[in-house]
């Protein structure tokens, strides 16, 4: 009987440790994302990979533009990217965001089927 009241002290003292330990992390360390949603011009499916491509470096967590909507949804760390320079990105491949224009050269070479203007 001694010994089972041994056991059960231990494996107590155990989960209570195990419990403790476990509240002590450090959630100040964490990367924390932003959501963003903004207008984006494009027509088809070869935009939706082009603008999704553009927006998906080093920082982005997410970007899905809506064909029918025009409207990416862009989750990323503002930590380590800006949504002004993922907008630039997007606009250098040929599409217009709400802060810039794509320039004429890149939107005329385009293919046919995705040009908006």
């Amino acid at each position: 009987m001694k010994t089972f009241r041994y056991f059960v002290a231990i494996l107590i003292a155990i989960s209570m440790s195990a419990t403790s330990f476990a509240q002590t992390h450090d959630h100040s360390k964490m990367a924390t994302t932003k959501t963003e949603t903004f207008k984006v011009s494009g027509n088809c499916e070869s935009c939706k990979a082009r603008i999704e491509k553009a927006a998906k470096i080093e920082g982005v967590v997410k970007a899905d533009w809506n064909k029918k909507t025009k409207i990416l949804v862009l989750t990323y760390d503002p930590s380590r990217v800006r949504s002004v320079d993922i907008q630039k990105r997007i606009a250098d491949v040929g599409h217009d965001t709400p802060l810039f224009r794509a320039e004429a050269k890149t939107y005329n070479a385009l293919p046919s089927c995705c040009k908006y203007r």
